[in-house]
């Protein structure tokens, strides 16, 4: 599927928030708010989300534009890899989230496997920054990069959170149903590789 338009509403949406923070004439204000129309309808029309979602959530920020950065545990038990299913598509992903104001990476890291998995872990290295248009997930209205974190468990036991039904370690050639949203096979098979080589150098974009 073609997701140009997709590009070009997020860059529009983009320019019109920058342009209404700096913005001082009323004239230019005018323009930029009427560019961050646009955006909304370009996603109106083609997605099934209405207007008013859609400028709830994703034209509704103020300041400069800068991309959302979701953060991922990596854990490794015995050579497998710990996933969560998420109850809001059934599939599996990494545990982690979007960053948290007041929060490293790291942090939210710790946070993030606590809370939907129910291990305590240790923040170890930093093996990934990956922008997401390059990694074959769907599109989605936002421009974001994933931190992947490797951890290690000192700690709790495998149980479930508000979003997340079930707990398991798996193996490379045994993967579940993945949340393309979150995390894809090619993803997990690079966090597969720093297990094999933990002196692999971190991976960006």
């Amino acid at each position: 599927m073609d997701t140009k338009w997709l590009e070009w509403a997020k860059q529009i949406q983009a320019i019109s928030q920058t342009g209404l923070t700096y913005a001082k004439d009323v004239y230019d204000i005018e323009r930029y708010e009427e560019l961050r129309r646009i955006s909304i309808d370009i996603l109106s029309n083609y997605t099934s989300v209405n207007k008013e979602k859609i400028s709830l959530t994703f034209a509704s920020d103020s300041g400069y534009a800068t991309p959302k950065v979701d953060i991922r545990g990596v854990v490794f038990r015995e050579n497998k890899v710990l996933l969560v299913r998420e109850k809001i598509d059934g599939a599996w992903a990494l545990p982690g989230g979007w960053s948290d104001i007041g929060l490293s990476p790291s942090e939210v890291a710790v946070k993030e496997i606590k809370e939907e998995s129910g291990f305590d872990v240790v923040p170890m290295r930093l093996l990934a920054v990956l922008d997401k248009k390059f990694h074959g997930h769907p599109p989605e209205p936002y421009h974001v990069y994933k931190m992947f974190i490797r951890c290690d468990i000192v700690g709790g036991h495998a149980e479930t959170g508000v979003e997340t039904s079930a707990v398991d370690f798996f193996a490379i050639d045994a993967l579940p149903e993945l949340s393309l949203e979150r995390n894809t096979l090619e993803q997990i098979k690079i966090m597969f590789e720093f297990l094999e080589q933990p002196d692999k150098e971190v991976i960006m974009d």
